[in-house]
């Protein structure tokens, strides 16, 4: 393996610096809000530093979706290949959410955005959202088979649901609140997301168990 010069260290150094800075203004202020004069201030750089790095606004946001793709891909192989389905959603369920908490979950992009149509055009983005969705797919019918889903819902509703989680504004609302430890409100989130509002004891008297 070739030994990276100092020089490529440092420079790996910043772009990481300025992905993790984007990622977490994504997550505070949203794509629309965020501006790149902030980025360069946030790392501590000057701008004309920053484009030597990314050349835009979309490719610096493109950067950190692609991060924490890449950081869901990375926990997703360390869940147990022989747990049950039902289990391999829940744990990435709440792996949303608590990278979510830590601020660290940038803003999904609203379908008519600048965002999204700059990430429809990045290879790396879409390879690793396939993937990712595709693993979730998977563990979806499986678990719908299994009985432990709802087997008339759409898989593509259940697939939503999960991602929409990850940037859920309940969490943000209840940990301002601060009535509530991150991991309770992940859990009362975990409870509505899988057993709905009306919880699984009242489904099974409905259901005659």
């Amino acid at each position: 393996m070739a030994k990276v010069s100092f020089k490529e260290q440092v420079l790996r150094a910043r772009e990481d610096a300025i992905v993790a800075s984007v990622n977490r203004l994504l997550a505070e202020k949203g794509y629309d809000i965020m501006t790149v004069d902030e980025v360069a201030a946030d790392v501590g750089i000057a701008k004309a530093s920053l484009y030597k790095h990314f050349s835009s606004k979309e490719e610096l946001a493109g950067a950190a979706m692609v991060r924490v793709l890449q950081r869901a891909q990375a926990f997703m192989e360390t869940l147990p290949p022989g747990a049950p389905a039902i289990d391999q959603l829940k744990a990435v369920a709440r792996w949303t959410m608590q990278v979510q908490l830590a601020g660290e979950m940038p803003s999904l992009p609203a379908q008519n955005s600048a965002l999204r149509a700059a990430l429809m055009g990045n290879k790396p983005y879409l390879d690793r959202l396939m993937d990712v969705s595709d693993r979730l797919g998977e563990w979806i019918v499986a678990a719908q088979e299994a009985g432990h889903l709802d087997r008339a819902l759409p898989p593509e509703v259940v697939l939503y649901t999960l991602f929409a989680r990850a940037c859920d504004p309940v969490l943000g609302l209840l940990k301002a609140g601060g009535q509530y430890s991150d991991e309770r409100i992940i859990e009362m989130l975990m409870s509505t997301c899988f057993n709905g509002l009306a919880g699984a004891q009242t489904s099974s008297r409905n259901n005659g168990s």
